[in-house]
């Protein structure tokens, strides 16, 4: 089962003010993961300021794929999650690296031997994960959530992975914000 494609429709202004679109169409920005295929980025866009500058610029999502938003930006993506397969689970950790360098944030990667799963990784970063179609389970450090189609989760920079064991692809949406660890937070980490 594949997913239809992500429309997306930018506006923006014209010489006098007037509110136009810019743009209309499939996104420009849909990269599928080497390291686990079937799993495809879909970039909506970013911003990299806050305040965001309201403007008619580029589109910030022609560059090259990045997993975490830009300082004091935000990112908005959709993700299409494969189901886990065995091989994968055996084989993912020797991956991930490779994975997580492709998506511009190797050290994103937290993966050990003991993880509980081969994706965990952690971005400091506020992120707002919604399940749109299929079901997935949010792995943690000590717990598991299973979530099905409208679950939201609000991510606070936490250590984790989304598990695919239902057997059909999942997509979620993702809006991720630029965020800084409370020092506590932080020298826990350390």
């Amino acid at each position: 089962m594949s997913f239809p494609p992500i429309y997306r429709v930018v506006t923006g202004h014209s010489a006098d003010g007037k509110a136009v679109v810019t743009s209309s169409g499939p996104l420009p920005n849909v990269v599928e993961i080497a390291a686990i295929p079937g799993t495809l980025f879909h970039e909506v866009w970013s911003t990299a300021a806050t305040p965001a500058p309201v403007d008619n610029g580029a589109d910030p999502t022609l560059g090259p794929l990045m997993l975490p938003p830009p300082k004091q930006g935000t990112r908005m993506r959709f993700v299409d999650i494969p189901p886990d397969t065995a091989e994968f689970l055996s084989q993912g950790a020797g991956k991930m690296k490779g994975a997580f360098a492709q998506i511009g944030d190797e050290k994103a990667s937290t993966v050990k031997a003991d993880s509980p799963h081969p994706l965990m990784h952690r971005t400091e970063s506020v992120d707002y994960g919604v399940v749109i179609e299929g079901e997935i389970t949010l792995v943690l450090d000590e717990g598991e959530v299973l979530l099905m189609p409208g679950s939201v989760v609000v991510q606070r920079g936490t250590n984790h992975a989304w598990a695919n064991r239902s057997g059909k692809p999942c997509r979620m949406l993702f809006v991720l914000i630029d965020g800084v660890y409370d020092p506590a937070i932080a020298a826990a980490l350390a």
